[in-house]
């Protein structure tokens, strides 16, 4: 089982403030808060064990920098920054500093599409050609039966990756999207996962299309706004311009150098667009774990996590101690089944930047990482985290129910 009934320690926000330098063991300088919290002992030993496999990681990987968050129930229980933006650089990360999402991007468009569905301005399985009549797949048949679930859904039929190259290339979208007529399906519609940027990006048209307001307007006024994202941006500009972002790295001759952030893959907004810091994540995870209804549905969440198409998992570490028995693709989330839980989950990498999110609906947990450079931090880390959960599981949920029943005991009758 990777079930994650986790009570981590109950610290306030102002955790966020602390980081680590690159060249210091990672530390466990935890702000204590104002009011007495109760902290689950059991929750201390993993959080302990979770920094010092971190600490490994990064001395292994030698990764310049990263930042953490872990939300439980409806509290960010631990957010953290550490490294530098800058290898060769003092200026250390924190948990306002920036990162590109990648592929992160395409969870936060089936998230916007979710709250428009809410609102009646679309519809999950809606068609494509009643917002991009436009549009044609290499099938006039096919283009007839393409809906919104099949574009968030990688189920479009087409190869994969078809035209992400013209996206490198900075390619506008319009023309790539023509272009796509050209491609042979490889598949009927809703038939086979088949990963996509281009044909991804068609929910930000019909976004526009069936409200007349640009995908990016609606990112901010319906996401980043309400859940207090204030770091984040979906645009080049905003993340090259910004004086606390975490520059990206590549491996070059034996080491991490910085490379010079790229205007690819803003031109497919819904793919791999959107700019984030970890405080960002940490508000938004909060959400999908349910804590804002007035921002979108739990339905709708569930709606999202729910199997769309078969599809094998991207990260193989996911299924390295604890194995896997099915695999999908959701509404803009990788799905993995385990024999008694579930995590949903999603990557992204572009231009030095790695990201993972997962959720763990079952126990109301969400953790994320964002780095600048691939590697083995941001590849293993939610992974190890899990499987460090396992060892701690049964005595913290058993402090945590014992502690219920004596709070319970305590109420007036």
């Amino acid at each position: 089982m990777i079930g994650v009934g986790l009570v981590l320690l109950m610290l306030p926000i102002l955790v966020a403030q602390m980081y680590i330098k690159s060249d210091h063991p990672i530390q466990r300088r935890l702000l204590k808060p104002k009011a007495r919290v109760e902290v689950n002992p059991y929750m201390e030993e993993l959080v302990e064990e979770y920094e010092d496999q971190l600490h490994l990681l990064k001395l292994f990987s030698q990764t310049p920098g990263a930042a953490i968050a872990i939300v439980k129930d409806s509290t960010i229980v631990y957010m953290k920054g550490f490294g530098v933006r800058e290898v060769g650089k003092k200026d250390s990360i924190n948990v306002n500093t920036v990162f590109r999402l990648a592929s992160v991007s395409k969870c936060f468009a089936s998230f916007l599409t979710g709250i428009l569905v809410e609102e009646n301005r679309l519809q999950w399985d809606d068609h494509v050609l009643r917002y991009v009549p436009e549009f044609s797949l290499n099938s006039p048949e096919q283009t007839q039966r393409l809906t919104l679930r099949h574009v968030l859904s990688h189920s479009t039929g087409l190869p994969v990756h078809a035209y992400t190259n013209l996206v490198e290339e900075g390619l506008p979208l319009k023309e790539m999207l023509q272009r796509l007529q050209g491609v042979p399906l490889v598949a009927d519609v809703g038939e086979l996962y088949s990963y996509q940027n281009v044909a991804y990006s068609l929910i930000g048209e019909a976004i526009h299309s069936a409200t007349g307001k640009s995908y990016e307007g609606w990112m901010i006024e319906k996401v980043f706004g309400p859940l207090g994202m204030k770091n984040a941006s979906i645009d080049y500009f905003s993340i090259a311009t910004n004086k606390n972002v975490a520059k990206p790295h590549l491996r070059r001759r034996g080491g991490w150098r910085k490379v010079k952030i790229t205007n690819t893959y803003y031109n497919v907004s819904p793919a791999g667009g959107i700019n984030a810091s970890i405080s960002d994540m940490a508000n938004w995870m909060l959400a999908l774990l349910g804590n804002r209804p007035d921002v979108i549905r739990p339905e709708t969440l569930t709606t999202m996590f729910s199997p769309a198409i078969h599809a094998r998992s991207k990260n193989r570490n996911y299924g390295r101690t604890h194995r896997v028995s099915d695999s999908f693709y959701g509404l803009g989330w990788r799905i993995l089944h385990y024999p008694d839980d579930t995590l949903v989950y999603h990557g992204g990498y572009v231009n030095g930047y790695r990201s993972e999110v997962a959720v763990n609906e079952k126990d109301n947990i969400a953790i994320c990482i964002l780095a600048n450079a691939p590697g083995e931090l941001p590849d293993n880390g939610i992974p190890i985290f899990f499987d460090l959960f396992q060892k701690h599981r049964e005595d913290i949920v058993a402090w945590e129910e014992e502690r219920r029943k004596q709070l319970q005991a305590q109420k007036p009758i």
